[in-house]
């Protein structure tokens, strides 16, 4: 039985009570939601570093932020601390004493070639071997804090105050989805009342992009960047890689009513699912994503009937977005017809470790203005997805609960149910 506090299964109900992000669109919830609305892309000619001889030179990195050094943990960080301080102000609680634990997503992280150069240089064994290196890099503790995986959240977790050892995770494109479920499950196990959420990837260098290009995974349609992004279109090539990163504070509903908080949303239902077919693949047969989505939805307590939005995986890759029209087709059946579902890849590229928490903070701002982002680019459809992906232009619509899908590499699935109310 549901009480003020609890859901239908007895649990406590998962209140948001403050959201950040940022993304190639900019700093902040409302510049972001303008250009979303709008239609707008973040998406331009990379001039971080030397694109010349790559087969992508677009993408959304965030050059409007600067730190020093420049390196994938620095970044990440520096985006994290953004996204939590717009967070934590809009729920009211004080930045430097949360009262829960830390829960965040990251890329993985290595040392990147600058400092390997540096330690190679100081090496005086010729050839220069690994256990040479590593002799050297113990006269480097800078670096070994800086590219040390939990460091990131570890000082992340000391600026705000978090309670207990954070959490680092990173299950591929679906990390900012599994952040928010860990953070779910510790406040309904009653482990804590609160839990923040982080989710930030700036791993975007020369040598990730020829990684995903040796992969045929990005686009490359480069003359007119902004038009890259193509989610379900029948001329999709891959998807543009983009930085970004989302913060969101979850409480306990009755935790955020003793102290007035006011509540943006509710989580109301998790689910996950892996099907460890392929390292970069999802199995044909679709069954892990369906599953993560049926997982989902009996969580919360929703129906498909009950779901007014889907905010979409949609990289923009072939497969991906055959498979998840395959996926939401199976769950929601001839009714997927008339349910909106666009993707916000369309026009803020693909945010890896991040994405999933950005689409859910995009999909409580949905909640919040009762509007369905658009996807743009979509000159083209596919005559094989037969979806409502809101094409062009941002549609009023009534939102009461959302479904934001999350699929990664190695077929790591993760999907929120989001609710304007208790389910």
């Amino acid at each position: 039985m549901s009480s003020t506090y609890t859901d239908s299964q007895g649990r406590p109900l998962i209140a948001v009570t403050g959201a950040g992000m940022v993304t190639s669109l900019g700093a902040g919830k409302a510049e972001n939601w303008a250009s979303l609305t709008a239609g707008k892309s973040g998406i331009h000619r990379i001039t971080r570093f030397p694109v010349e001889g790559l087969r992508t030179t677009i993408g959304g990195t965030i050059d409007f932020v600067e730190v020093e050094p420049l390196t994938v943990p620095d970044l990440s960080e520096k985006l994290a601390a953004m996204t939590g301080e717009e967070a934590l102000q809009q729920s009211g609680l004080e930045i430097g004493d949360f009262p829960g634990p830390l829960f965040m997503a990251i890329p993985p992280i290595e040392v990147e070639w600058p400092q390997r150069t540096e330690l190679a240089r100081a090496t005086n064994v010729r050839p220069v071997t690994y256990p040479a290196i590593l002799d050297i890099a113990n006269r480097y503790p800078q670096h070994h804090a800086r590219f040390m995986f939990g460091g990131i959240a570890e000082r992340t977790a000391e600026r705000f105050g978090t309670k207990g050892a954070p959490i680092s995770l990173t299950t591929a494109c679906a990390s900012g989805a599994t952040a928010i479920q860990l953070g779910v499950e510790a406040i309904r196990r009653g482990e804590t009342e609160a839990a923040l959420v982080i989710a930030s990837d700036a791993s975007m260098t020369s040598e990730s992009m020829i990684r995903f290009s040796l992969l045929s995974a990005l686009s490359t349609q480069n003359e007119k960047p902004e038009g890259a992004s193509r989610p379900f279109s029948k001329n999709r090539d891959g998807f543009v890689m983009a930085e970004g990163a989302a913060a969101l504070v979850l409480e306990s509903a009755e935790h955020a009513h003793r102290r007035g908080a006011k509540i943006l949303g509710y989580i109301a239902g998790v689910g996950e699912r892996a099907d460890g077919f392929h390292r970069t693949r999802s199995n044909p047969d679709g069954k892990a994503i369906i599953a993560a989505m049926n997982l989902a939805l009996a969580d919360s307590g929703v129906s498909p009937d009950d779901i007014d939005y889907i905010n979409a995986h949609g990289t923009g890759t072939p497969e991906n977005d055959k498979m998840e029209s395959l996926g939401v087709s199976t769950v929601f059946g001839e009714r997927i017809r008339e349910i909106p579902i666009s993707s916000n890849k369309s026009m803020i590229g693909h945010t890896l470790t991040a994405a999933g928490a950005i689409e859910a903070v995009i999909s409580l701002l949905t909640i919040e203005h009762q509007c369905v982002p658009p996807t743009i680019n979509y000159n083209e459809p596919d005559p094989t997805i037969e979806l409502d992906v809101v094409p062009f232009k941002a549609r009023q619509h009534r939102v009461r609960h959302i479904l934001s899908n999350s699929f990664g590499f190695g077929g790591q699935n993760a999907c929120v149910v989001l609710s304007a109310e208790p389910a």
